[in-house]
């Protein structure tokens, strides 16, 4: 690459970095809010919440990172066309088609990016999420047990709870086990803690007392402790058996699935929807730049208006990718569907590549600017102040 390529090459995805990690920012505090339960009635940490929730940022910049490419080549061809970059490297023998050379290596560098993940990165964060979730959410400690009430876990065993304090403590914890039917034991403890190891699942009380009532005895037997581990692994799960979703699949394991699996034996249909998007993401970008290319990249000089170029990109980008989703929703059922997506792509491609070969400059037609410097005028004459055209 040349000097200039270099320049815009660095511009693009100085600007691409920029946008991405904006707009995946303000979506991730919309997503992660939905989890702030996993602090307030869960009793967990901001580290365990901000754990979790990021885990869901490559699933988001899958969706993002093609959108964003679209805003940093616009955001550098404007900025070339303002400062009449555009026009000087028309004039020294750059085609259209060259200039577009770096733009093309940034797209590059998104579209591999964006396969990554789409294959790899955001399914692992999704399982991770379902891993890490289960083992939150499955223990009864934390999905039954809220403060201040009485939770029957068995037929004759009881436990109540004042308050979940930070790093998982509960406080003020009230046992009434009447299992054994020769003895019922009652245990008041301060606080206490949910130890998990290799052997099961225990409620580890600390500074309480433990009454015992034995069958055929007139009075309890009472006990003072200083630490006490209540046996909760019957109520308790690992979260070792988790179903994985279509989403939390690899790309491979999308590509070749077990036969015997009974989420490929149910929904077949979504399998093959999934499949054929984590193919067509990486192509999103290359269709997005070409398009977005087709618009503004042709010379204008600064007296030349951008509107219509600018909105008419962000016309065919977002009007591509609704019609993808639409696309994907409809593969479930019609594998058709998929192949018309495939279509979209390479007809958007071909058509933002013959506007670049052809060095054809995309402007409305003249009727129609006529009649908007006629509405302009309009305009002008009702609140008695000029308009430009």
């Amino acid at each position: 690459m040349g000097s200039i390529d270099k320049y815009i090459f660095r511009t693009t995805l100085a600007s691409f970095a920029l946008v991405l990690i904006s707009l995946t920012g303000v979506i991730w505090i919309t997503q992660a809010l939905r989890g702030i339960d996993l602090m307030t009635s869960q009793g967990q940490t901001i580290i365990t919440f901000l754990g979790i929730t990021s885990l869901v940022i490559p699933a988001l910049i899958l969706i993002i990172a093609p959108i964003a490419l679209m805003i940093a080549i616009s955001h550098t061809l404007n900025k070339l066309a303002t400062d009449s970059e555009i026009i000087v490297m028309n004039a020294a023998g750059f085609s259209p088609f060259r200039l577009f050379r770096p733009f093309f290596f940034a797209t590059c560098v998104v579209a591999a990016m964006v396969a990554f993940i789409g294959s790899y990165l955001a399914p692992d964060g999704m399982r991770r999420i379902k891993q890490w979730d289960a083992e939150i959410t499955a223990d009864v400690l934390t999905n039954i047990l809220q403060p201040g009430r009485f939770a029957q876990l068995d037929q004759n065993l009881t436990i109540r709870i004042r308050e979940r304090l930070p790093g998982g403590v509960l406080g003020g914890i009230f046992v009434d086990d009447r299992r054994d039917p020769k003895e019922r034991v009652t245990i008041i403890a301060d606080h206490g803690t949910v130890l998990k190891t290799d052997s099961g699942s225990f409620l580890v009380l600390e500074d309480g007392n433990l009454e015992r009532f034995e069958a055929g005895k007139r009075d309890p037997a009472l006990v003072a402790f200083g630490r006490y581990a209540f046996d909760m692994s019957k109520f308790s799960n690992q979260g070792r058996d988790v179903t994985l979703g279509i989403r939390e699949r690899y790309l491979w394991e999308l590509l070749s699935p077990s036969p015997d699996d009974p989420v490929y034996q149910q929904l077949p249909g979504q399998f093959r929807a999934e499949l054929h998007d984590r193919f067509m993401a990486p192509i999103y970008p290359f269709a997005f730049a070409a398009l977005t290319f087709a618009f503004l990249g042709a010379p204008r000089t600064t007296r030349q208006s951008r509107n219509f170029s600018i909105g008419g990109s962000i016309f065919a980008v977002f009007g591509l990718r609704m019609a993808g989703f639409a696309c994907s929703v409809m593969a479930v059922k019609s594998p058709m569907a998929a192949v018309v997506q495939y279509l979209m792509l390479a007809v958007a491609i071909g058509a933002g590549m013959w506007i670049i070969l052809g060095s054809v400059v995309v402007e409305p037609p003249a009727a129609l600017m006529e009649a908007i410097n006629k509405s302009n005028a309009r305009l002008a004459r009702l609140f008695g102040r000029p308009v430009t055209a």
